[in-house]
């Protein structure tokens, strides 16, 4: 009876094996800031999970937030898509502030690790400051509306979601899970799949059961392209380009036919523009940076003995600080609901460049003036002072040898006779002005 019995039991459960099997779940990663960069990568994700069919789309996140028009792009995504969408604050000691709070409220399901916390979503400027006046008040409202509304979709805490961005109210996973911010908590992945298995959820227009026990999980984490691109959005890496990318240009325009430094300087001065597309840019930094560079090269140009060079110093700094000026709210500051750190350039990488960029120049117009200096051994500026001798009577006029050549030449002190040791004075036109040399100090050259 025990062999008839379990093959009975095995028949009945090899089709329910076969469809667990069939099911897939897509994991994203979003760790870090919420930019054009990881926006791109969720939707991409979501694409990738509806055309493999995936029950779920399980958003594995840690983020302190970033911008508003990135998260509005997420959250259409989500929103539009086919497949449900879970997000789970993971790992423990992760959080899901500002910009990531919208996120959470627009999932189908909502869950949270040990040691996590949720919240602090109220709108600042991308250095950090509160948005002040009118302007600060219309975004709260818009935003505090936003938020609400995708709680209301959710069934979720409204009056929490009012909190969190008026007042900044964070709460940590068991707190959100007991005011209904969050469905529930979840050890790890396999235990969220556990928990979300037979829980209804909207899916556009339809109700959806999922069925999540025992789905094999597909990772799908970030291109290489993604990868470098989020390198690219660093404010640092952004100025160094820039720097590296004028230099570069500067050496082909100098040197011309190298071809190396040119193709090294624009593709720096292409990923630096890129970088800063994806950055809220100060233009007129730009702007001072490139003047800095022009101002450098006049002086190399022009006889100023570094009057340019000084100028250019004071406009490189001003242009460094002016790149992302942490007191100017930038034009997208409105849209930015986020605890991200303000967007500058590390002071220290601005003095090193500062100090790397004037010494090179200081050194070139050193060297410039140096040679200004030298450039009179030769030619016939360099005739007054030289031996000479006279190799006819000379009164008022006559001829003498210098340098090896002949010249016509005035005595400037009485009669020289030939074969005399002269020196030359001075010179008229093609004449030479010469005295008698004082005997001991050499013969003609």
């Amino acid at each position: 009876m025990k062999w008839p019995s379990l093959f009975i039991v095995a028949l009945l459960s090899f089709p329910l094996a076969v469809h667990a099997q069939g099911r897939t779940v897509t994991l994203l990663t979003l760790d870090g800031p919420i930019d054009p960069i990881s926006a791109r990568y969720v939707q991409r994700g979501l694409d990738q999970a509806a055309r493999d069919g995936a029950v779920l789309a399980v958003i594995q996140i840690d983020t302190p937030g970033g911008l508003s028009v990135s998260m509005d792009q997420i959250v259409a995504k989500m929103l539009a898509s086919p497949v449900p969408v879970a997000i789970y604050v993971w790992p423990p000691g992760a959080r899901c502030a500002s910009a990531g709070v919208f996120l959470a409220m627009a999932a189908q399901v909502a869950a949270m690790g040990p040691g996590t916390h949720i919240g602090a979503a109220h709108p600042v400027t991308s250095g950090g400051g509160d948005i002040q006046g009118t302007m600060g008040e219309k975004v709260t409202n818009d935003t505090v509306a936003k938020l609400k509304a995708l709680a209301q979709l959710r069934h979720r805490d409204v009056a929490w979601a009012d909190q969190a961005v008026r007042r900044s109210v964070s709460l940590t996973e068991s707190e959100a899970v007991a005011r209904g911010v969050v469905d529930f908590s979840a050890a790890d992945l396999g235990d969220l799949l556990q928990k979300a298995d037979g829980r209804s959820v909207n899916v556009g227009n339809e109700t959806v059961v999922l069925h999540t026990a025992g789905a094999v999980v597909r990772p799908l984490p970030m291109s290489f392209i993604d990868r470098f691109l989020g390198f690219l959005v660093n404010p640092d890496i952004a100025y160094i380009l820039l720097i590296v990318g004028i230099f570069g240009i500067i050496f082909e325009l100098s040197h011309p036919g190298l071809v190396a430094p040119g193709i090294a300087g624009a593709v720096a001065l292409l990923l630096a523009f890129i970088s800063f597309g994806n950055l809220p840019t100060n233009l007129g930094g730009i702007l001072f940076i490139v003047l800095a560079i022009v101002l450098f090269i006049l002086d190399i140009k022009l006889p100023t003995h570094g009057v340019l060079t000084a100028g250019g110093i004071l406009s490189f700094v001003i242009g460094s600080f002016l790149l992302f000026p942490p007191w100017r709210a930038p034009r997208r500051a409105p849209q930015l609901p986020s605890e991200v750190p303000a967007v500058t350039i590390s002071p220290v990488i601005i003095i090193l460049m500062t100090l790397l960029v004037s010494s090179f120049f200081i050194f070139v117009v050193s060297k410039g003036l140096l040679a200004q200096r030298r450039r009179h051994s030769m030619g016939t500026e360099s005739l007054p002072g030289n031996p000479g001798v006279a190799i006819t009577e000379i009164a008022s006029e006559g001829q003498v040898q210098s340098m090896g050549e002949q010249w016509s030449a005035r005595s400037v002190e009485g009669p020289i006779h030939v074969g005399e040791n002269v020196e030359v004075v001075g010179r008229e036109g093609l004449r030479l002005l010469v005295r008698r040399r004082p005997p001991g100090q050499g013969g003609a050259s």
